[in-house]
Protein backbone atom coordinates (compact mmCIF):
# COMPACT_ATOMS: atom_id res chain seq x y z
CA UNK A 1 0.00 0.00 0.00
CA UNK A 2 0.88 3.42 -0.76
CA UNK A 3 2.05 5.38 2.51
CA UNK A 4 -0.87 8.04 2.16
CA UNK A 5 -2.85 4.84 2.69
CA UNK A 6 -1.03 3.36 5.82
CA UNK A 7 -1.41 7.26 7.17
CA UNK A 8 -5.27 7.01 6.53
CA UNK A 9 -5.67 3.69 8.00
CA UNK A 10 -3.71 4.51 11.07
CA UNK A 11 -5.57 7.50 11.74
CA UNK A 12 -8.84 5.86 11.69
CA UNK A 13 -7.56 3.20 14.36
CA UNK A 14 -6.32 6.47 16.27
CA UNK A 15 -9.58 8.07 16.01
CA UNK A 16 -11.60 4.85 16.58
CA UNK A 17 -14.00 3.78 19.93
CA UNK A 18 -15.17 0.46 20.30
CA UNK A 19 -16.51 -1.16 22.63
CA UNK A 20 -15.11 -4.86 21.43
CA UNK A 21 -11.87 -4.20 20.99
CA UNK A 22 -9.07 -2.03 23.00
CA UNK A 23 -6.79 -0.29 21.48
CA UNK A 24 -2.98 0.97 22.91
CA UNK A 25 -1.01 3.06 20.50
CA UNK A 26 2.65 2.29 20.51
CA UNK A 27 5.01 5.16 20.80
CA UNK A 28 7.23 5.84 17.62
CA UNK A 29 10.67 7.41 17.71
CA UNK A 30 11.51 9.95 14.53
CA UNK A 31 9.29 7.17 12.53
CA UNK A 32 10.65 3.72 13.70
CA UNK A 33 9.46 1.81 16.05
CA UNK A 34 12.75 1.23 18.27
CA UNK A 35 13.02 -1.83 19.97
CA UNK A 36 10.18 -3.50 18.96
CA UNK A 37 10.82 -5.97 17.52
CA UNK A 38 14.48 -7.31 15.48
CA UNK A 39 12.36 -6.98 12.24
CA UNK A 40 11.20 -3.75 12.54
CA UNK A 41 14.27 -1.89 13.75
CA UNK A 42 14.86 1.10 11.73
CA UNK A 43 12.13 0.54 9.18
CA UNK A 44 10.32 3.53 9.03
CA UNK A 45 6.81 3.28 10.33
CA UNK A 46 3.62 5.08 10.82
CA UNK A 47 2.03 3.77 13.49
CA UNK A 48 2.02 0.57 15.74
CA UNK A 49 -1.29 -0.62 17.66
CA UNK A 50 -1.80 -3.84 20.60
CA UNK A 51 -5.40 -4.28 19.70
CA UNK A 52 -6.77 -6.61 22.01
CA UNK A 53 -10.23 -8.16 21.51
CA UNK A 54 -12.30 -7.45 24.94
CA UNK A 55 -14.49 -10.98 23.80
CA UNK A 56 -11.55 -13.51 23.33
CA UNK A 57 -8.79 -12.20 25.48
CA UNK A 58 -6.98 -12.57 22.28
CA UNK A 59 -4.43 -9.76 21.39
CA UNK A 60 -2.58 -8.88 18.66
CA UNK A 61 -0.11 -5.73 17.12
CA UNK A 62 -0.85 -3.94 13.83
CA UNK A 63 2.17 -1.99 12.85
CA UNK A 64 2.32 -0.06 9.94
CA UNK A 65 5.47 0.39 8.21
CA UNK A 66 7.82 0.03 5.22
CA UNK A 67 8.59 -3.03 5.55
CA UNK A 68 11.01 -3.59 2.58
CA UNK A 69 12.02 -0.13 2.68
CA UNK A 70 11.08 0.24 -0.84
CA UNK A 71 8.01 3.05 -0.36
CA UNK A 72 5.37 -0.25 -0.21
CA UNK A 73 3.70 0.01 3.32
CA UNK A 74 2.32 -2.99 5.00
CA UNK A 75 0.40 -3.72 7.85
CA UNK A 76 2.11 -6.20 10.18
CA UNK A 77 0.16 -8.20 12.64
CA UNK A 78 2.37 -9.49 14.82
CA UNK A 79 1.23 -12.48 17.16
CA UNK A 80 1.18 -11.18 20.96
CA UNK A 81 4.25 -12.74 22.27
CA UNK A 82 5.98 -11.64 18.99
CA UNK A 83 7.68 -15.04 17.78
CA UNK A 84 6.28 -14.29 14.42
CA UNK A 85 3.48 -12.49 12.60
CA UNK A 86 0.36 -13.62 11.61
CA UNK A 87 -0.21 -11.73 8.54
CA UNK A 88 1.45 -9.21 6.19
CA UNK A 89 -0.68 -7.12 4.66
CA UNK A 90 0.17 -4.75 1.50
CA UNK A 91 -2.21 -5.11 -1.38
CA UNK A 92 -5.25 -2.61 -1.55
CA UNK A 93 -7.44 -3.54 -4.18
CA UNK A 94 -10.68 -2.03 -6.12
CA UNK A 95 -13.73 -4.54 -5.54
CA UNK A 96 -17.00 -3.25 -6.96
CA UNK A 97 -15.47 0.31 -6.50
CA UNK A 98 -14.47 -0.19 -2.93
CA UNK A 99 -11.59 -0.17 -1.56
CA UNK A 100 -10.28 -3.88 0.14
CA UNK A 101 -7.03 -5.20 1.48
CA UNK A 102 -6.29 -8.49 0.05
CA UNK A 103 -4.40 -10.73 1.18
CA UNK A 104 -3.42 -14.46 -0.61
CA UNK A 105 -3.08 -18.00 2.23
CA UNK A 106 0.39 -19.01 0.81
CA UNK A 107 2.22 -21.55 3.34
CA UNK A 108 5.73 -21.63 3.11
CA UNK A 109 6.61 -23.68 5.94
CA UNK A 110 9.67 -26.61 4.79
CA UNK A 111 8.02 -29.51 5.65
CA UNK A 112 6.27 -30.29 2.20
CA UNK A 113 2.95 -30.29 3.63
CA UNK A 114 1.60 -26.75 2.49
CA UNK A 115 -0.66 -28.30 -0.34
CA UNK A 116 -2.56 -29.46 2.79
CA UNK A 117 -2.51 -26.39 4.38
CA UNK A 118 -4.21 -24.50 1.33
CA UNK A 119 -6.16 -27.01 0.38
CA UNK A 120 -7.68 -27.07 4.30
CA UNK A 121 -7.69 -22.72 4.03
CA UNK A 122 -9.66 -23.24 1.02
CA UNK A 123 -12.15 -25.67 2.31
CA UNK A 124 -12.63 -24.58 5.68
CA UNK A 125 -12.71 -20.26 4.22
CA UNK A 126 -14.15 -20.52 0.76
CA UNK A 127 -10.40 -19.18 -0.99
CA UNK A 128 -6.97 -18.50 -0.33
CA UNK A 129 -7.74 -15.07 -1.14
CA UNK A 130 -9.08 -12.83 1.59
CA UNK A 131 -10.61 -9.48 0.73
CA UNK A 132 -11.47 -7.19 3.53
CA UNK A 133 -13.35 -3.93 2.91
CA UNK A 134 -11.20 -1.09 3.71
CA UNK A 135 -13.15 0.79 6.90
CA UNK A 136 -14.27 4.91 5.53
CA UNK A 137 -14.50 6.09 9.08
CA UNK A 138 -13.72 5.55 12.46
CA UNK A 139 -17.02 4.06 12.88
CA UNK A 140 -16.33 0.97 10.68
CA UNK A 141 -12.90 -0.03 12.35
CA UNK A 142 -14.93 -2.59 14.79
CA UNK A 143 -15.91 -4.79 11.58
CA UNK A 144 -12.78 -4.30 10.10
CA UNK A 145 -10.70 -5.90 13.46
CA UNK A 146 -13.61 -8.55 13.21
CA UNK A 147 -12.13 -9.19 9.86
CA UNK A 148 -8.75 -9.05 11.04
CA UNK A 149 -8.61 -11.16 13.36
CA UNK A 150 -10.83 -13.92 12.00
CA UNK A 151 -7.86 -14.07 9.40
CA UNK A 152 -5.07 -14.38 11.73
CA UNK A 153 -6.85 -17.02 13.80
CA UNK A 154 -7.53 -19.14 10.51
CA UNK A 155 -3.74 -18.55 8.89
CA UNK A 156 -2.55 -20.20 12.49
CA UNK A 157 -5.74 -22.56 12.32
CA UNK A 158 -4.55 -23.62 8.37
CA UNK A 159 -0.84 -23.58 9.61
CA UNK A 160 -1.08 -25.97 12.53
CA UNK A 161 -3.85 -28.78 10.57
CA UNK A 162 -0.89 -31.05 9.61
CA UNK A 163 -0.33 -31.31 13.15
CA UNK A 164 -3.64 -32.43 13.96
CA UNK A 165 -4.60 -34.34 11.36
CA UNK A 166 -2.42 -37.24 9.62
CA UNK A 167 -2.41 -36.46 6.06
CA UNK A 168 -0.10 -39.19 4.89
CA UNK A 169 -2.32 -42.69 5.18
Amino acid sequence: MKKIEAVFLADLIKKSKTAKYDIKTIETVNGTLPGFHQWTNGKQSEAGFEITSLESDTSYYFIFLDWHRNDNYYLVIYLHNKSSTAAELRVIEEIDGIPHITWMYNPLKRDGKNDQRKAYFKQMFGSRKVNIKIPASPLDIEGFFDQLFRLCQNRIKADKIVDVFDFEI
